[in-house]
């Protein structure tokens, strides 16, 4: 199939990776479409502790395919614009640390995906841009909202205003990036750090999670899991015993078969 979403699970991480060749990896409407039961089922097994969206050869994202929107949403009811915001908001949605592992272009739809990712890191000579403004399309508000809460509402207007591209020196300094890595070293790093995501206690990442993106009404909730979970016991003793901890609270809120080791 020429344009698809590939996914595998190794060591706690799930990796899904945006294939389309013949268009640079532009998202299709079916790709679209696929993304948020996908990442119902990724959220739901117990092996996934954290998540990789990454794209297929030298690029990550080019946007979305415009010509595969038009024909497979005409007449369907769907909006092509509805299709994309449906699948960042269920991966911004995504319970686990996600990671956006970038080459390449990141423009349009794939900005709007890496924006909705949890954490970005890029290879040199990357290239990012939001890209609205040449087709005369309106930004959706609530991506609007997370890339102004990323870069700043200055740079969030620069990029949304002009549709220009910025090198992957700028998108750090402005923070849409959090790591950038030298040619060659992306994989290398990304795999270093997502073991260290899988290790971690996802009690922790999951409180930590919602308050960052906004949710401060579920104090209480988070304190009645920490006390039940057993994970402030076993950071604890881990610690003082010099070992690595088996954290076994998972994000449904039962407990799981211990976490992947760091």
């Amino acid at each position: 199939m020429d344009a698809q979403l590939l996914t595998t699970v190794a060591d706690g991480v799930a990796t899904v990776v945006i294939s389309h060749p013949a268009k640079r990896n532009a998202m299709t409407a079916d790709m679209w479409r696929a993304v948020p039961e996908l990442l119902t089922g990724l959220a739901a097994d117990p092996a996934v502790r954290a998540l990789v969206l990454t794209g297929a050869g030298a690029t990550f994202c080019a946007g979305a395919d415009i010509s595969s929107l038009r024909e497979s949403t005409a007449g369907s009811g769907d909006d092509p614009q509805s299709l994309a915001v449906r699948a960042e908001e269920a991966l911004a949605a995504f319970p686990k640390p996600t990671l956006a592992a970038i080459r390449g272009f990141c423009v349009g739809g794939g900005s709007q995906l890496a924006a909705a990712c949890d954490l970005r890191f890029a290879e040199e000579g990357a290239s990012f841009g939001v890209t609205p403004a040449k087709l005369g399309i309106v930004y959706p508000a609530s991506s609007t909202r997370r890339l102004a809460a990323l870069v700043g509402p200055a740079t969030a207007k620069y990029l949304l205003f002009s549709g220009e591209l910025i090198d992957a020196e700028r998108a750090l300094r402005t923070g849409l990036l959090d790591e950038l890595l030298p040619v060659g070293q992306l994989d290398k790093r990304v795999a270093e750090f997502t073991r260290i995501l899988a290790g971690r206690s996802q009690l922790t990442q999951a409180a930590a999670k919602e308050f960052a993106n906004g949710r401060t009404d579920r104090d209480a909730y988070w304190t009645e899991q920490a006390r039940g979970s057993g994970d402030t016991a076993e950071g604890v003793a881990a610690f003082l015993e010099r070992r690595t901890p088996a954290f076994t609270w998972t994000v449904d809120g039962t407990a799981g078969s211990g976490a992947a080791t760091s």
